[in-house]
């Protein structure tokens, strides 16, 4: 009797331990079906970044470290050569102001412009969706048509713009063959190219803010400029955040209104960084120094992006 109640405890905890196993088992066996199943789902997107994306930028990293000759092929292993020769060039040091000059003349343009026609066709007043359209067909046309387009206007004899300034007794202006204006005249056309798109991105933040907030300011007696300013303007911070990011990103990236118009020229005098990385690598066969171009390119603008969201970020009021 002693012996049996010796050993009556003992058998319920080996029956609660076997318990305690078997769905801690099958938990494990679930969360790992789950994960390779989530794995299996993720691979069509993980094969295209692999192809697309880390492929290229391994081989450009392999490719910044050698020296091609005039056929494109790999000759010699140079190393960190190739990044020494372009910051000791005077031309990349051009480039980089020339890039530098055209992002300020386009992102706070197209961004100011944008928010004003934003700011004005955001209303139920009839006709609106019509200046809606209007104002965001520039986001329908591709690179090459809008740059042709342009071409069209900016022609020294034919061309709508010297036209309109002959009405009013001006001189005609060479757009894309005088260095004085070769550089705005682009960014103009930038502006324009990219005013769709940062109009609608604005117009829907706009939409985005309740009108009871606006009825709240009314009510309280502000006006719709100190309303706009200081009150709708800190509720927009993100959306501007995001498209000032993106308009300086897209502006160190521009090339094919650039290759259309102006080819770089007159004098380099739109010479930006990709059109310099292009005419490297593409022109001249010099795909080792193209490639450590574009991986200057890349650090460039991952600094830029880092800068702005550790700065002004701290201006952006989030709802």
């Amino acid at each position: 009797m002693n012996t049996m109640d010796r050993d009556l405890p003992f058998t319920p905890t080996t029956k609660t331990t076997a318990k305690v196993k078997q769905p801690l088992r099958t938990a494990i066996n679930r969360n790992w079906t789950e994960t390779i199943l989530g794995y299996v789902f993720l691979f069509p997107s993980l094969l295209l970044f692999a192809v697309f994306l880390f492929y290229p930028l391994i081989q450009t990293f392999y490719l910044s470290l050698h020296e091609t000759d005039p056929r494109g092929r790999i000759a010699s292993f140079v190393g960190f050569d190739n990044f020494t020769a372009i910051f000791t060039s005077e031309r990349f040091y051009q480039s980089l102001g020339v890039t530098g000059l055209f992002t300020l003349l386009t992102v706070p343009t197209v961004i100011i412009i944008a928010l004003i026609l934003a700011a004005f066709t955001h209303n139920h007043l009839k006709g609106m969706r019509i200046f809606q359209f209007i104002f965001s067909l520039p986001v329908v046309l591709s690179v090459g048509t809008s740059a042709v387009i342009w071409m069209m206007l900016f022609h020294p004899s034919v061309g709508m713009l010297n036209y309109l300034l002959s009405l009013v007794g001006l001189e005609s202006v060479a757009w894309l063959t005088d260095p004085r204006w070769a550089l705005l005249s682009v960014s103009m056309m930038t502006v324009w190219m990219n005013l769709g798109f940062t109009y609608i991105v604005l117009l829907s933040g706009l939409q985005g803010i309740s009108d009871d907030i606006y009825d709240s300011a009314k009510i309280d007696g502000s006006g719709p400029i100190r309303t706009f300013v200081q009150i709708v303007l800190p509720l927009l911070s993100p959306t501007v955040f995001f498209v000032t990011i993106v308009s300086i990103i897209g502006a160190f990236q521009s090339f094919g209104q650039i290759h259309i118009l102006t080819r770089g020229g007159p004098v380099n005098s739109t010479d930006v960084l990709v059109y310099s990385l292009y005419q490297d690598a593409f022109i001249n066969f010099r795909f080792g120094t193209g490639s450590a171009q574009a991986l200057v390119l890349f650090t460039i603008i991952l600094i830029f992006t880092f800068v702005q969201f550790k700065v002004f970020e701290r201006n952006v009021h989030y709802q």
